[in-house]
């Protein structure tokens, strides 16, 4: 589904992105993984046309590369930033409803309002309250879900469970479940092993701005050396 390629990013005169690949299948949740600094947030950004890279972002057949956020956005793409950007002075339910893209309504896709606040009680119980009072946590449902809704065929989804409580981490991973179970792709960015480990098919470590490691949770499992270098403080 996602095929990337030599993947090159700068900012200003630093080389991030040095020759980045890697690939997502249908409804595969792949881990990205790495310690802080090493591209993996940028790689994400490159994706979707915040950072103009170059190389190749092949997606159901097309090259992004060059293409404006917004369009990239409209092929299908959904990303979930690390900052959880929310809009203050929203609810919460408006700010489900502006994940919708135009021309659609609620339950035209695969996820509706009901859908999420079925997943997460929480906004359910916010549904009218003003965003910005939100908890951390349910901050990064609701910017997760607002994605969501706009029926994304793959999500790139960046740190979902830093900061959060282990019982709302435990959430993040059954939606994360939740998600491929409905046939979309994701693209996970984690630091947390654990969950990594638990739900994805497939991982890749990041070092240098390259990739250093692919295969499964086992072969990660059974590479200490690999986790020491790259992985472990």
């Amino acid at each position: 589904m996602l095929e990337v390629s030599d993947l090159h990013a700068y900012y200003g005169k630093s080389h991030i992105l040095q020759g980045v690949n890697f690939n997502v299948g249908s409804g595969e949740i792949v881990s990205l993984l790495g310690r802080n600094g090493v591209g993996r947030s940028t790689t994400c950004k490159a994706i979707i046309g915040e950072v103009q890279p170059t190389g190749s972002v092949n997606f159901m057949g097309q090259n992004l590369v060059g293409m404006k956020p917004y369009e990239i956005a409209n092929q299908g793409i959904g990303y979930v930033p690390e900052n959880r950007d929310i809009f203050p002075g929203l609810t919460t339910k408006q700010n489900l409803l502006l994940g919708l893209k135009p021309g659609c309504k609620n339950g035209d896709g695969r996820w509706s309002i009901e859908d999420m606040f079925d997943m997460f009680s929480n906004l359910r119980e916010r549904a009218d309250v003003d965003a910005l009072v939100l908890s951390g946590g349910e901050k990064q449902m609701l910017t997760m879900c607002r994605t969501l809704m706009g029926d994304p065929q793959i999500i790139m989804i960046d740190e979902p469970t830093e900061g959060l409580a282990p019982k709302i981490v435990q959430q993040v991973g059954t939606l994360l479940e939740q998600i491929a179970a409905r046939g979309v792709s994701i693209l996970l960015v984690e630091q947390k092993l654990s969950i990594a480990m638990k739900v994805s098919a497939r991982v890749y470590v990041m070092g240098h701005g390259k990739i250093v490691f692919e295969g499964s949770p086992e072969d990660l499992e059974a590479a200490p050396d690999v986790r020491k270098e790259w992985l472990e403080v």
